[in-house]
């Protein structure tokens, strides 16, 4: 074994004096001048002398051969777009040759393909048609390496896609009334309720049901219109959300309600609400504390569609760390 294969940065004089097989203090000591002189070995002062004469150190810092980058400063000064902004690359020249593949074929498209960039696409498609790899810029790395170059996201001009929405539709008929639902097990259930043949959900007339699927729901509803048949979007429809009885579901409507109500009448289920609080109190459940972690930060939109007897238990139900799942609600309750 040498310095060059030691895998750690500072070594002890006990391991050196094994190292180099050393057979007296003399020869340990003219060892250690000769690597201090050879810029391979520098003293790590604060580990103070061995006690002895003449005194060496504890330990030493193996020092790393300097590289010669030129080639690779030349490249990024010369080689690459000028539209892409070197700075950072010239003072990190490690992070250089590791990024290095990516970055020219990031400078190859913009400098032969930028023609490219005029059209919108996917972001797993630009990341393809740029790296040949379509998850680069969305869990690879490829978001930092293009922000190193000086380059806004935005010019590449992608877009974010969402998953689709699942939904079950009763009727055609438009305008109409519908209903999305937070949690899967409750879409479900009312999605079989209409199957089978129901003519309304705990009396109100719902003709579409959509599965919202919790937090994501807001990111999911962006594409709400070019995600749905033209008769789930129409701007007549009226739209109902119906979610857990805790902060994080009302923060959750109150998300949609910010982006759907300038052009949709939007509104919680009261109906489902008023049924949730009824049967807990009507069955005398122990209702669940509050899950931790939940944004709090909640305004009276969701709270002031609510008249004051029920307003004042989702209150007093928020104040108490409680909440009311609304799986509370089955088949048999519709």
């Amino acid at each position: 074994m040498n310095l060059n294969n030691y895998n750690k940065k500072v070594i002890e004089l006990d391991q050196l004096e094994k190292m180099y097989k050393t057979e007296t203090y003399n020869d340990l000591c003219k060892l250690i001048t000769n690597l201090i002189k050879d810029e391979k070995l520098s003293p790590v002062k604060s580990s103070g002398g061995n006690g002895k004469r003449p005194t060496l150190y504890k330990k030493y810092r193996i020092l790393q051969k300097g590289e010669d980058n030129s080639e690779f400063l030349e490249e990024i000064n010369y080689k690459l777009s000028p539209k892409l902004s070197i700075g950072y690359y010239k003072s990190h020249i490690d992070k250089y040759k590791e990024h290095r593949e990516y970055i020219l074929k990031l400078s190859d498209f913009i400098t032969n393909k930028q023609q490219l960039l005029k059209e919108p696409v996917s972001m797993n498609e630009r990341s393809f048609q740029i790296w040949g790899r379509e998850k680069f810029l969305q869990k690879e790395g490829g978001k930092t390496i293009v922000k190193n170059l000086g380059l806004e996201l935005e010019e590449l001009n992608y877009y974010d896609t969402s998953e689709p929405l699942a939904y079950y539709s009763k009727s055609t008929k438009a305008p109409q009334k519908v209903l999305i639902i937070e949690n899967k097990d409750t879409y479900y259930t009312m999605r079989r309720h209409l199957i089978s043949g129901g003519e309304s959900i705990l009396e109100e007339d719902i003709s579409t049901l959509i599965y919202g699927g919790g937090k994501n729901v807001s990111k999911a509803f962006k594409d709400y219109k070019i995600s749905v048949e033209d008769y789930v979007s129409d701007s007549g429809n009226t739209i109902l959300y119906f979610g857990d009885l805790d902060y994080e579901g009302i923060v959750i409507y109150e998300g949609l309600y910010e982006l759907f109500s300038k052009e949709y009448n939007i509104a919680p289920f009261i109906k489902g609400y008023k049924k949730m609080i009824d049967k807990a109190k009507a069955d005398k459940i122990c209702l669940p504390k509050t899950k931790e972690g939940q944004n709090r930060n909640i305004s009276q939109v969701f709270l002031r569609e609510f008249d004051r007897e029920y307003r004042d238990e989702i209150e007093k139900i928020l104040k108490d760390d409680l909440y009311i799942p609304q799986e509370i609600v089955n088949i048999t309750d519709l």
